[in-house]
C-alpha cells in the first residue's frame, strides 16, 4: 500500500488540491493529520482521511484508525498526545491500538523513526516547516509497505523528492 500523508497546511487549501491533483492514481490513500483550518467540507479535503488539529474547530474526529491489509494506522494530529516533549504518550496509544503506523503532526517538523516494528511518522508542515528541513518550504511523506518492508520518502513542497530524506524498514 502507498500512503501520502500530510500535515498542518493551516488555511493553505490551494496546496491541498495541488497535492491531490499531483498525486493522484500513485497512491491509495491520503491522510491528513490535522490543522487544515478548513471546513470538514471543503473541496479542498475530497479524498482525504483527516483528524482534528488544535487549530481545526470543525467536527473532526480526534483520532482514526484505518486497518488496510497488513497494516492498523492510528492517524492523529499528535497535540492530544504531547509530541512537542517526546513519543511516549504516543507510543503507549499505538501499543494500545495496536497500530504499526503511526502518522501526525502538530510539531512542524518532520521525523520518523522505527521502534518495535511500529513506524512513527510526521511529514512536518506543508505550509509553515519548522526544524532542521525548513528549507525545503513545506513537507510531504510517502509511505510505502509491503509484508516485508516500509519505505519512506519525503518530498518538498515543489513534489521533488529530497533524496537525504529516504528511509526503508524491514518489517
Amino acid at each position: 500500500m502507498k500512503y501520502l500523508v500530510i500535515s498542518d497546511n493551516h488555511g493553505d487549501a490551494q496546496i491541498l488540491q495541488t497535492v491531490a491533483r499531483h498525486f493522484k492514481g500513485q497512491v491509495d490513500y491520503m491522510l491528513h493529520c490535522g490543522d487544515s483550518c478548513l471546513s470538514a467540507d471543503s473541496p479542498a479535503l475530497v479524498g482525504y482521511q483527516t483528524v482534528l488539529g488544535n487549530c481545526d474547530y470543525e467536527n473532526y474526529a480526534e483520532k482514526k484508525l484505518l486497518e488496510v491489509e497488513q497494516d492498523k494506522i492510528l492517524l492523529t494530529h499528535g497535540h492530544l498526545y504531547d509530541v512537542n516533549y517526546g513519543l511516549n504518550r504516543l507510543s503507549l496509544a499505538a501499543k494500545q491500538e495496536q497500530a504499526n503506523l503511526v502518522f501526525f503532526g502538530h510539531t512542524h517538523c518532520l521525523g520518523v523513526e522505527y521502534v518495535e516494528n511500529c513506524l512513527y511518522l510526521n511529514p512536518g508542515s506543508i505550509s509553515y516547516p519548522r526544524g532542521q528541513y525548513r528549507a525545503l518550504g513545506g513537507s510531504l511523506a510517502i509511505v510505502e509497505t509491503t509484508p516485508a518492508k516500509i519505505k519512506v520518502q519525503y518530498y518538498d513542497r515543489n513534489f521533488d523528492a529530497a533524496k537525504e530524506l529516504a528511509w526503508e524498514f524491514a518489517r
